[in-house]
């Protein structure tokens, strides 16, 4: 038999088509569609069609994130149509604004397992992959057709091994080694491939660090990524009310082919930042300190989860943040904003002078942050493209939340290890 890599096995099982090569083109049957707050796009082109029925409504879950609450009447038509299309369809999976972004509200709840095929109305699907599954960004159009027919073709991914091992100094996180790949790499780098994340420090990350990973994958064109689910993964499916019986973990088998493998030493690493306009123009920290904000912006799938938020609080905790400069502070979902209430981080945040909105996407969906001409901002989300917050003659750098938060005490952009640094010696 021959080795195959995790893509191979997972369209295997999603098409029931067996011994599948990269290149084959198949119709899968993906476990879960998820859209977003756009969803009223596949239930108008329904209308049209006179579509009455879904292929299977449990396989439907729709997520009211990136415009939460509705910014205007249209916006606040658009979600009323979700609610009840989503009542009269029967789908259980319907979260509203106040859940939080879909991919993390997924996962939360459960309806994200090893093994399965997903597809979404977010590039950042590929996030998935952080509990095993094979994760990815699809059209609206694509969304609707899987409504109906429970199907969508799909292209076997060749595979890139990206290996990385080693601890991270003191003040460099994941987003840092994910940054440092995409600008190594470049935002074409691997489109339409497959990337399986390994190495000592991979088997060492947390869910929430994995989840980092195979969001910001996507911004090397990645089709899916993966992270072998493993002891951590199965501690954060009992925590997701996942019965382990029902799981069905897929990993790629010793030997199987790879276009590439790509290394990356883990101790060698410096805080990163990708700088106007593209996220792959990618340098160190300190080739841009100094560089005055006007905002910073902690937020996004990418970084928004608890331990971002407590990253960023332990880094605030005992300043201010600098006169002038607007810290906004989004958290991904509201399970995570109750547990940074509860646990006192929320207050720290504040403390130190940064705005708490609602969760969701928030500023990184253009909803609410934006900025005016001539002014930056220092994002954790996963995309700087030009006017994509606001003004197209305003700027948006991308960091760790380490780095967003030193940045923040001091208006400038400031390598987090300075602060850490300072602390210590006081």
């Amino acid at each position: 038999m021959t080795a195959k890599t995790f893509a191979q096995k997972a369209i295997e099982r999603a098409s029931g088509v067996a011994d599948l090569v990269p290149g084959q083109i198949v119709d899968a049957f993906p476990d879960l569609y998820m859209s977003h707050t756009a969803s009223w796009r596949c239930i108008r082109t329904l209308e049209k069609m006179g579509v009455e029925e879904l292929y299977d409504v449990n396989r439907v879950a729709m997520v009211m994130d990136h415009l939460s609450p509705a910014m205007n009447a249209k916006t606040a038509a658009d979600h009323a149509l979700c609610r009840e299309f989503a009542q009269k369809m029967g789908v259980k999976n319907f979260f509203d604004v106040n859940s939080g972004i879909a991919h993390i509200v997924l996962m939360e709840h459960g309806l994200v397992r090893p093994g399965q095929f997903i597809i979404g109305t977010d590039s950042h699907s590929t996030i998935y992959g952080a509990l095993g599954a094979f994760g990815t960004g699809v059209g609206f159009s694509e969304i609707t057709a899987a409504w109906v027919t429970g199907k969508l073709w799909v292209k076997v991914p060749e595979s890139v091994r990206i290996v990385i091992d080693g601890d991270l100094a003191p003040g460099v996180y994941a987003k840092d080694i994910m940054l440092k790949l995409i600008g190594d790499l470049g935002a074409d780098g691997l489109t339409y491939e497959s990337v399986e994340f390994s190495g000592s420090y991979v088997e060492g990350m947390s869910v929430s660090e994995r989840m980092t990973f195979c969001n910001l994958a996507m911004e090397m064109g990645a089709k899916n990524a993966f992270v072998a689910p493993d002891d951590t993964t199965l501690a954060y499916l009992d925590e997701a009310g996942v019965p382990r019986d029902e799981l069905d973990i897929l990993l790629p088998d010793e030997g199987a082919t790879y276009r590439a493998t790509v290394r990356l030493d883990g101790p060698t690493l410096a805080p990163q930042i990708a700088v106007p306009h593209t996220v792959d123009n990618v340098v160190g920290v300190g080739d841009v300190a100094g560089t005055k904000l006007d905002q910073v912006f902690i937020g996004s799938c990418a970084n928004a989860k608890y331990d971002d938020l407590v990253i960023a609080a332990d880094v605030l905790a005992g300043h201010r943040v600098a006169p002038g400069l607007r810290l906004i502070v989004t958290p991904a979902s509201a399970k995570i904003m109750a547990q940074a209430s509860d646990s006192g981080v929320l207050t720290k945040l504040i403390q130190a002078g940064a705005m708490i909105t609602n969760p969701g996407c928030g500023a990184c969906a253009g909803n609410g942050g934006a900025m005016a001409d001539g002014e930056t901002t220092l994002s954790t989300a996963n995309r700087n493209f030009q006017g994509r917050m606001g003004s197209y003659d305003s700027k948006i750098f991308l960091s760790s939340p380490a780095t967003a938060a030193a940045s923040a005490i001091r208006g400038v952009i400031t390598d987090p290890r300075e602060i850490v640094a300072t602390a210590v010696v006081a």
